[in-house]
């Protein structure tokens, strides 16, 4: 049995041309549908907002305000519009991209701009999904005069001002802004004076709030020692409040005194002045003797311990060993200072006796000298009557008492 094509073969020739003609015809047909289909091939994007006014199937998708494609369907569903655009392939949009509605101004249709452009990362995909979290519209003017009605109801005579408080407000307002606006604008300039400081030393306040947050963690680190120490503190302060009236009895005496005191220094003002003069020069002389006072002090221990070594409990006396030669009269002549007096003023001192080719500048001549010293200080008896005038001893005399001879006398 012949097949279809054994009998276009024996078809006659213009049949034939006409089918060959037809199959070219549909061949360049789906050549065109293919190529048509592979030009408009794009990145497929769906995004849901929660209205669409002036967006329509056919307007723009721009990048930058620049077109990049169109928007191919605008679908409610419940209450959100999805919105099916399609952008020219080769085009980048970034994964996490965002789709926001544009008005060019208040009659214009609009246009969808996906924001930001693409820098780097991952990209979208065909088919990818915009959430209603990732989509913005414009403010409509509608919306603008709703909430610029309710405020003004809110405000108005049924509302705020129902009472005439906001009136209030701004009467009290308009009263405490008379005649000072000078100073508001003086207000307005220190104001800013101040910024600029601050901005001047903002170096210094964002050091301090460095180290004030440097301290926190310091306190936050040593919380355990934070705690012990307000845990002591809280004790001191409960045990002052357990004493509070004995405190406050004290703190009454302690006012009574010092009112007393305050009393006695105003009735004894010059006296005290008086002594306070005397205690300085007092004060200058010790300063003075510093180094005899430390050189009395360092001996007076060891003084104190001879003194106490030679009384005896028995005689109630003081032994001491002294020089007798300074109670024998005529070896210490008293009035004789003089060099060339020393061989009759030294009879009987072997110190003062000049050796045969030397003089009293030798060593026994300082001797001599210290001897002859010693006879001008020699001791004689304190009569009854010149005992009532010096000092008392500091224990009970025992016979004669000796002591040094008054000044511009002999022994």
């Amino acid at each position: 049995m012949p097949g279809p094509l054994d009998r276009l073969m024996r078809a006659p020739t213009r049949v034939r041309a006409g089918v060959i003609v037809a199959v070219a015809v549909v061949i360049a047909l789906i050549s065109v549908v293919l190529v048509a289909t592979s030009g408009s091939s794009g990145t497929q994007v769906t995004a849901y907002f929660g209205e669409t006014i002036g967006v329509y199937p056919g307007s723009t998708v721009d990048i930058l305000g620049v077109r990049v494609g169109k928007i191919v369907s605008v679908q409610p569903e419940g209450k959100q519009v999805k919105v099916t655009m399609t952008v020219d392939g080769g085009i980048p949009i970034p994964a996490n991209a965002d789709a926001v509605v544009v008005a060019e101004s208040v009659v214009a249709d609009r246009y969808i701009q996906l924001t930001p452009a693409y820098t780097s990362g991952p990209k979208m995909t065909s088919g990818a999904v915009i959430p209603a979290t990732r989509t913005a519209t414009p403010l409509e003017i509608d919306d603008l005069y709703s909430s610029l009605n309710k405020i003004a109801n809110d405000l108005g005579p049924n509302g705020a001002n129902k009472n005439g408080a906001l009136s209030d407000v701004l009467n009290v307002g308009a009263a405490n802004l008379n005649g000072n606006g000078k100073n508001l604008g003086n207000m307005i300039a220190s104001l800013g004076a101040a910024t600029r400081t601050l901005s001047n030393s903002r170096g210094n306040l964002f050091a301090t709030v460095n180290n004030l947050q440097k301290f926190t963690t310091t306190l936050a680190d040593d919380d355990g020692q934070v705690r012990l120490a307000q845990q002591q503190l809280a004790q001191v302060t409960g045990f002052l409040a357990g004493d509070r009236q004995n405190l406050a009895g004290a703190l009454h005496t302690l006012s009574v005194a010092l009112g007393q005191v305050q009393s006695f220094i105003g009735s004894n003002r010059t006296l005290i002045k008086s002594n306070v003069s005397k205690l300085a020069s007092i004060t200058k002389v010790l300063v003075t003797e510093r180094a005899s006072l430390a050189q009395a002090i360092n001996v007076l221990p060891l003084a104190v311990d001879n003194v106490l070594g030679a009384y005896d409990p028995q005689t109630r006396t003081l032994d001491a060993r002294g020089d007798l030669r300074e109670l024998t009269p005529g070896v210490y002549p008293a009035g004789d200072t003089s060099a060339a007096g020393s061989s009759a003023a030294g009879a009987g001192n072997l110190f003062c006796t000049t050796p045969p080719g030397q003089s009293h500048s030798a060593a026994l001549g300082s001797l001599c000298q210290a001897e002859r010293s010693a006879a001008r200080q020699e001791l004689v008896a304190v009569s009854p009557a010149r005992q009532a005038s010096l000092p008392p001893l500091p224990l009970p005399a025992t016979g004669t008492v000796y002591g040094s001879a008054p000044a511009g006398k002999g022994r």
